[in-house]
């Protein structure tokens, strides 16, 4: 399972997004947070279940947490808190909705339209949050200094620079994202959920006037925004809500008529996908055919403990082919026959589309 949090100023259509996302769903998860549990779209598993008839289909799924406007005005006037806070450390990955569409009946908070502007004032508050866990944490450092044995200084020395780097790139508006950073400052980030490390989706909300501005909209603003586990998009979050409420043929009907050629949705996960460096490996048959989420350069022998531990506990080999070259043959029997169907190793590292079947011995 993906987390992906959506963040974003008040009257950004930050819910508004979430509900296209969550394909109209309001979502559960309280006063703070909207919850939704969306499948990701993969027409590859269509096509498999034509050849497989399986019993059922299961895709990939991404969880949206969507901030409440109530907690955006803490998020702006008091910082972030310590529940908002906890929400936003626990995702994988974040999707800042920035306005840029007109309406008179909803003032944007500044009194104008300015997405620059509007997105680096959502980067401020990361800093700001991560700076805060900096501040607390380098405290605690000198405390512990005063008291600590050899060893122990060591580590605390180490851990002290390592946070005073990432203090003064702060301040000079750098990301931690942006950083190169060794393994064991890897490691750190990942312990410390820093929120400026996170990769990050800015979706620029536009409206139905200007769909066909979509290109240019998203080309000016990627010059300026697209760095290391950066990237942006544009959208229509009203049009894509609508979308998302029809059934298929009425939606692909209504995205010809507005010239869409992919949904936001589609478009969002690809783009959340790449950033987190996720692809989908397959696996087959008459019980379910299932897409199973991984990290790129994943091998084998871990792909296969994404479904079940004991598969990877008594992994023999793998049967692996490439989705493309499966269509191509039309069925695993002629993939066979024609040597396109071949075995592989633990450390062979699995490719987006691969369709493979473990075998394994417990």
């Amino acid at each position: 399972m993906v987390d992906i949090g959506i963040i974003g100023l008040a009257k950004s259509g930050k819910t508004t997004v979430f509900s296209a996302l969550t394909g109209g769903k309001k979502g559960t998860g309280g006063a703070v947070v909207n919850v939704g549990v969306v499948k990701v779209p993969d027409n590859r598993l269509n096509i498999l279940a034509d050849i497989f008839h399986p019993r059922k289909v299961v895709s990939a799924e991404v969880t949206y947490h969507d901030i409440e406007a109530s907690a955006q005005v803490a998020l702006k006037e008091k910082g972030i808190s310590g529940q908002l806070l906890a929400q936003l450390s626990n995702v994988d990955a974040l999707i800042n909705v920035v306005r840029a569409f007109s309406d008179d009946s909803i003032p944007h908070m500044e009194g104008s339209l300015d997405v620059g502007r509007d997105i680096a004032t959502i980067d401020l508050e990361l800093a700001f949050s991560d700076l805060a866990i900096i501040e607390r944490r380098l405290q605690r450092i000198d405390t512990s200094l005063k008291g600590a044995k050899q060893t122990e200084k060591q580590a605390l020395l180490q851990e002290q620079l390592m946070l005073g780097k990432f203090k003064t790139e702060l301040e000079n508006n750098v990301p931690i994202r942006e950083l190169q950073l060794s393994p064991a400052e890897f490691r750190a980030v990942a312990n410390y959920q820093f929120l400026t490390a996170k990769p990050l989706l800015i979706l620029v909300n536009i409206g139905e006037d200007q769909l066909s501005q979509v290109i240019s909209i998203e080309n000016d603003q990627k010059s300026q925004y697209v760095r290391p586990q950066c990237s942006l998009i544009a959208l229509c979050g009203e049009l894509e809500m609508e979308l998302a409420q029809l059934d298929e043929n009425a939606a692909s009907g209504f995205q010809a008529e507005f010239g869409i050629q992919e949904s936001g949705l589609g478009r969002a996960i690809k783009q959340s996908y790449g950033l987190l460096g996720l692809i989908s490996f397959l696996t087959v048959g008459s019980d379910e055919v299932r897409a199973w989420t991984i990290r790129n350069g994943t091998n084998a022998l871990k792909a296969a403990s994404k479904i079940h531990s004991d598969i990877e506990r008594g992994f023999i080999r793998a049967e692996v082919i490439s989705y493309q070259n499966l269509m191509d043959c039309g069925s695993l029997s002629e993939s066979r026959k024609k040597g396109l169907l071949r075995l592989e190793g633990k450390d062979y590292i699995v490719q987006d589309g691969d369709v493979i079947n473990f075998l394994f011995n417990v």
